[in-house]
């Protein structure tokens, strides 16, 4: 029986051998992406000169771009599975989320 709640496409067929096949390479490459998305957001946070943080900005939107590049691949191949949430538990979370703007400032609205 297969799972209601997976996304995914079906999978592309790979050969089963202890080297690394197209799937590992591009799972291997989605991870450092993400990994080098995550350390220039930090650079970004912490960069003090104008034209340094302008450089790191286009780099961090092109690692960006091919982070989500890989992950269509991925998808498109089915390597990559998602899982559908209950409707319910969506909008509880959603509903718990917006209450804390009470907490906010100025009444929760962005000044």
């Amino acid at each position: 029986m297969q799972n209601q709640n997976k996304i995914q496409n079906p999978s592309t067929q790979i050969p089963k051998t202890p080297q690394m096949n197209d799937r590992d390479f591009l799972n291997d490459m989605l991870s450092t992406e993400k990994y080098m998305t995550q350390a220039y957001t930090t650079a970004l946070h912490e960069a003090s000169h104008q034209h340094l943080y302008g450089d790191l900005l286009l780099i961090f939107n092109e690692t960006q771009q091919m982070q989500r590049d890989l992950y269509n691949l991925m998808f498109q191949k089915g390597w990559y599975k998602l899982e559908a949430q209950d409707t319910q538990k969506i909008q509880q979370s959603y509903q718990q989320h917006t209450g804390y703007t009470d907490q906010f400032p100025y009444s929760g609205q962005v000044q």
